[in-house]
């Protein structure tokens, strides 16, 4: 039988089965590839995990205590199928053979590296256009928790604390690949993320404030966290310190590129809940086919610029000074297209040199990127004279903080080739010049055959011995050869030594021919060890510019996203907005930048004017048909505003935009099944956590408050929240609310700050044209049928609709009551309009489907959750038995 656990081998097992169970059981957690010969092996459950993921092969073998399953791949192969393992959610141990194969012992192995989801390096595993975060969790009391954001690809390392609200929208704007967290809080991280994140728990001591606190200490070479601002942070600091004593556990324990804490602050930026994170579409979209934010407004040109764009879009400030030195950089940009054309050449020259410098310090940066950061640092110069000279104080303050780094370029440029292989091991990679014992050895090389003439024309002239020759073999290597001739008549030299007599004649050897012998046998492997140790020396002094050298990179950044905003304007004729400490948001002919992006080149957007104003304006009752365009100027709303506090110009003629410090919203329709939750308890957490966290400077956008239950229960809450928002004595929260329940046009009447307004159709005949205006006033049309029409209903369906609609049109115009029809209303008409119907299949007399009717009847399907829904369907089929 298998034996599915190979870390648990015996006595009987070999010697290599023995080293690898020890290895293994360091690593349990881990599948380990295990480096035989030209092969990476992985045995047990290992083996059989590998097998199914990367599709290969598994077979078994004897191991000394019984047979063990068996799966490996050539070693060349590693960068395809590391990347299969990685994806799929595991943590992979490289182990190495650490010396030459002797025979008759085991090889000495060790594993080199462990890559998990949150810890990685390489560039196939890596989206070079976002970060690659590990998140460290630390819960405190109640309700606290702190948080530690950690990418070893760059350096980054950000701390914060709150709640685990704040924490879970943390992780909806960052997205890390792995979450680490104490071993007993499994269960309540699997009920909060599910499988949204990999997980792995780390045992309890790891996250207590003295580790932590020590850890960090001696990681950053002080004696006080104060200098970063987190002294007092001691959730902030587990975290932390828990992702540094992860690292050194996957063998990363060069980590001098973590040079630092940054504090996230939330009062620096605006604040978007996961829901208008997700709601607005942001970074990412649910649809197909969808285009989020991020894509219209990342023109960058660098991978770490690129990075930089996705944090700006979801952490927009809120400080007029820092948004107003944006759109000044932004508009200098835009006005001065020479000097912005050079910047870019410059930039596209530089290449991803934030995750270039943080290889150095991991000894994984290869020769041609050590070339590549030269480049960078070439490019900087010209950049740099730009910046100074711009007569714009911050950019130019940007050109004063980039470092030339000209020791470095300098020395990079004397010591590698132009055009260096990838893999030092191939040699070629110093250049000449560079150490004058590798020149000469590299001559030997070269000449070798060369330098063996000039020997024997030495010696010829020395002895008089006209038919000398050098000759070579494996006893004692290169020798000189005297025939008979001159045995007797030539004077030997004192210095050669007699080791063969022929019947032809003597061999020697000489002091010189042997040294020669041993640089010319020698020369190939202390080449390589030669380069070795040179590249080593370099990468070594290339440490001493890490900080720098980050520094640069996220300059330009900065810079990249700058251009990229600029080029986005320009490009999409966009506004600089004007950014103010009011409470109103002006915006004339406003566009949704995404549907705008993707209209073809026949199509025009139709824009529209908001204005809101806490003491006049604060809630736009919008309706209009379905189709008309409202939640397209709700999320339009929103998206200039954001943009406008990003630092980016604006989709719109003007945009005067009152400091906005939350975002909230309520638009569209989901369900969360794997929790039970249906579409309206999920629309109702979202409209729980706008009413619980509103501010005086908050944008509320509500889209069909009430739509996943009965009418008069959603029409009963939206008018409670609208009038809410109103009256609650506290906050005036600038909103747009867009309802297809017209009975909400009433609230204009009772409340001051409430005002009507529809978006405009046109009627003719039976088709609607959807003109997409904004216009004052209500409107008491939707328009469903046409909508229903439009989505490619059957023509039978959409006329008994006509049918149906017409009859209730009808009875409540002979009732003369108000515009509200009633649940038995609607049941008379759809009663006595059964004549006119083919005959139901319920009128049968079948008293198993008159069960199933009356069943039916009696539910409100909008208030069912999906667990509800299969249970009444189970009951109906027990009826049919």
């Amino acid at each position: 039988m298998a034996n599915k656990n190979p870390t648990n081998v015996t006595d009987t097992a070999t010697p290599l089965m023995r080293q690898y169970g020890q290895l293994k059981s360091k690593y349990p957690d881990a599948i380990m590839l295990f480096r035989i010969g030209d092969f990476y092996e992985t045995f047990g459950q290992d083996a059989v995990t590998t097998a199914r993921v990367l599709g290969i092969t598994l077979t078994a073998r004897n191991n000394g205590a019984g047979d063990s399953e068996l799966a490996g791949f050539p070693y060349h192969s590693l960068d395809v199928y590391l990347p299969r393992l990685v994806r799929a959610g595991f943590r992979v141990a490289i182990c190495e053979q650490l010396e030459k194969p002797v025979p008759g012992r085991v090889v000495r192995r060790g594993v080199t590296e462990v890559i998990t989801p949150g810890v990685t390096t390489d560039d196939k595993l890596l989206d070079q256009k976002k970060n690659n975060y590990l998140a460290g969790i630390a819960p405190g009391r109640k309700d606290e928790v702190g948080v530690a954001l950690l990418d070893i690809s760059t350096g980054e390392l950000m701390v914060t604390e709150g709640n685990w609200a704040y924490l879970e929208k943390l992780f909806q704007t960052f997205q890390p690949s792995e979450l680490l967290f104490p071993k007993p809080l499994r269960e309540d991280i699997l009920a909060r993320f599910g499988d949204s994140f990999y997980s792995f728990g780390l045992e309890d001591w790891v996250f207590t404030v003295e580790y932590a606190r020590e850890k960090l200490l001696s990681h950053f070479e002080v004696t006080s966290l104060k200098g970063f601002g987190v002294e007092d942070m001691g959730l902030a600091q587990i975290a932390a310190g828990a992702t540094l004593h992860y690292l050194a556990s996957t063998e990363n324990t060069n980590l001098k590129h973590i040079n630092t804490i940054s504090r996230l602050l939330p009062e620096r930026y605006v604040w978007l809940d996961k829901f208008t994170i997700r709601n607005l579409e942001l970074l990412q979209t649910p649809y197909e086919h969808g285009t989020p934010l991020i894509s219209v407004l990342d023109q960058t040109l660098s991978p770490m610029g690129a990075r930089l764009m996705r944090k700006w879009v979801v952490l927009p400030l809120k400080h007029q000074a820092a948004i107003e030195a944006r759109l000044d950089m932004v508009s200098w940009l835009i006005a001065n297209p020479d000097e912005t054309t050079a910047i870019e050449q410059q930039i596209r020259l530089m290449g991803d040199m934030e995750r270039l410098i943080s290889k150095v310090p991991l000894q994984k940066i290869n020769p041609r990127e050590v070339v590549q950061l030269r480049r960078a640092l070439m490019a900087i110069e010209p950049v740099r004279e730009v910046l100074r000279n711009s007569g714009n104080d911050p950019l130019a303050k940007i050109g004063d903080g980039l470092h030339l780094c000209e020791v470095l370029r300098t020395q990079i440029e004397q010591t590698i080739v132009a055009e260096p292989p990838v893999n030092l091991h191939k040699g070629g990679v110093i250049a000449d010049g560079a150490n004058p014992e590798l020149d000469e050895l590299r001559n030997i090389v070269a000449n070798g055959q060369q330098l063996l003439v000039e020997v024997q024309q030495r010696e010829i002239e020395r002895t008089g011995i006209h038919n000398l020759k050098i000759g070579f073999n494996n006893v004692f290597g290169y020798y000189l050869e005297v025939t008979n001739k001159y045995k007797h008549t030539a004077t030997i030299p004192t210095d050669w030594v007699r080791k063969q007599t022929l019947t032809t004649g003597e061999r020697y050897i000489s002091q010189e021919l042997k040294v020669l012998e041993e640089k010319i046998l020698g020369a190939e492997e202390k080449i390589a060890a030669l380069e070795g140790q040179l590249y080593e020396a370099l990468v070594f002094a290339i440490n001493d510019f890490i900080q720098p050298i980050q520094h640069n990179a996220m300059q330009i950044a900065v810079l990249d996203c700058l251009l990229s905003f600029a080029r986005t304007a320009q490009k999409n004729n966009y506004c600089r907005p004007v950014i103010n400490d009011s409470l109103v948001i002006d915006i004339r002919d406003g566009r949704h930048p995404v549907i705008e992006a993707n209209m073809s080149a026949d199509q025009s957007y139709v824009p529209n004017d908001v204005l809101l104003d806490s003491d006049d304006m604060q809630i736009i009752m919008i309706t209009g048909p379905n189709m008309s365009g409202k939640s397209a100027l709700l999320r339009q709303t929103a998206l200039i505003c954001l943009m406008a506090q990003m630092g980016s110009y604006v989709p719109a003629a003007t945009a005067n935009i009152g400091i906005v410090d939350k975002v909230f919203t309520r638009v569209g329709a989901s369900d969360n099944i794997s929790s039970g939750e249906s579409t309206f308890m999920v629309e109702m957490n979202e409209t729980a956590s706008i009413v619980n966290n509103i501010s005086e400077r908050s944008l509320v956008l509500l889209d069909e408050i009430g739509r996943g239950t009965s009418t008069y229960d959603g029409i009963s809450i939206a008018w409670s929240i609208a009038e809410w928002l109103h009256e609650n004595g506290q906050n005036r929260p600038r909103t747009l609310f867009a309802t297809h329940y017209h009975e909400l046009n009433e609230l204009s009447e009772k409340f001051p700050r409430i005002k009507n307004f529809n978006v405009q159709v046109r009627e003719t005949g039976q088709k609607v044209i959807f003109l997409r205006k904004l216009m004052p006033g209500g409107s008491e049309h939707s328009f469903g049928i046409h909508v229903a029409k439009m989505a490619g209903l059957p023509p039978a369906i959409i006329k008994r609709a006509n049918e149906i609609l017409s009859q209730l049109e009808a009875k409540h115009i002979a009732d003369d009551k108000p515009a509200k029809v009633t649940k038995s209303h609607i049941k008379d008409t759809l009663r006595n309009q059964t004549q006119n119907m083919q005959l139901s299949i319920f009128d049968t007399g079948d008293p198993k489907l008159h069960a199933i009717r009356d069943m039916l009847e009696g539910l409100d399907i909008q208030t069912l959750t999906p667990i509800e829904c299969m249970m009444k369907l189970h009951e109906m089929q027990k009826i049919i038995g």
